[in-house]
């Protein structure tokens, strides 16, 4: 029994999404020990950073459960998650949402001031997004602005403090990430309309979003660039990049407006294997780049 809750919570949480930002996170981490060569590796540290990545990811997906919930149950496509089918209790996900909460607060704590100090920012904005496609079609750039905290907070907790590339590596995921989550909210359209929920689709129609998502994307393509030549990174960054873009752009190729059934396809095997790749190129550029 134990085993299927946690399975079911596994489910709530959507675990396996994590592979979006968590390769951006371990960019961050090592990132942060490239550019402070003096410091001396700590692998308790990783531990803490991956620790306070899926807290704070347990809490926003959990929430945003359950702030959804009635909404679920009217969507056909979301009518069977965990709340909405009545596997897990709308208390028993609002207390494990309070529990994240605490655990994310209480490594970053354990991490340094900074971490704890920005904590509760961070919480607000995994958290906030949940509400906010009632009120603004910007809310994709509200999970971008989530998931955007995975490098910038990585190096926070190497390095107590911030730099350049790991800001641009954030407003690179928040394009990104705002992109191709107006891809994955053309699915719920006509219902989001009949609802009077906002997001890009809604407010511009099919078509435009798709050419929205396109251009979001292609200013990605332009940042890595920008980041490239920062840093002067070699040809391991430039083939990640180069594989990175190669799949934003086929994402964009395999959905029409009038055929949204690969949907699925370019949300998650996509993404899912873009940032994977990108993230393994780039850290191995930096273990053969002097700084």
């Amino acid at each position: 029994m134990k085993a299927d809750k946690f399975k079911n919570y596994i489910s709530l949480v959507k675990f396996e999404h994590t592979v979006f930002a968590l390769p951006f996170a371990c960019i961050g981490f090592f990132l942060g020990y490239y550019e402070n060569s003096e410091l001396s590796f700590d692998w308790i540290l990783l531990l803490k950073m991956l620790l306070c990545m899926v807290f704070a990811r347990n809490a926003a997906m959990s929430f945003n459960r359950y702030a959804d919930r009635k909404i679920d149950e009217k969507n056909p496509r979301t009518a069977k998650r965990e709340i909405p089918a009545k596997i897990i209790s709308p208390t028993a996900a609002l207390i494990f949402v309070v529990i994240n909460c605490i655990l994310f607060s209480t490594t970053a704590f354990l991490i340094n001031n900074l971490a704890f100090y920005l904590s509760p920012l961070a919480l607000f904005v995994v958290l906030v997004y949940s509400y906010t496609k009632r009120f603004t079609a910007i809310c994709h750039f509200v999970l971008g602005a989530a998931l955007a905290i995975a490098p910038a907070g990585a190096y926070i907790a190497v390095c107590g403090n911030v730099s350049m590339t790991p800001i641009l590596l954030s407003a690179t995921v928040l394009l990104w990430t705002a992109g191709f989550d107006i891809i994955y909210a053309l699915q719920d359209e006509k219902f989001d309309k009949s609802q009077s929920l906002k997001s890009i689709p809604v407010s511009l129609g099919c078509k435009n979003a798709m050419i929205f998502s396109s251009i979001l994307h292609f200013f990605v393509i332009i940042l890595l660039i920008i980041i490239r030549y920062y840093n002067n990174f070699g040809i391991f960054y430039i083939s990640g990049s180069v594989i990175f873009s190669i799949m934003l752009i086929y994402q964009h190729l395999i959905i029409k407006p009038s055929d949204l059934r690969r949907i699925n396809a370019a949300f998650f095997t996509t993404n899912g294997i873009a940032s994977v790749v990108f993230g393994i190129f780039f850290i191995i550029e930096l273990f053969n780049t002097p700084l």
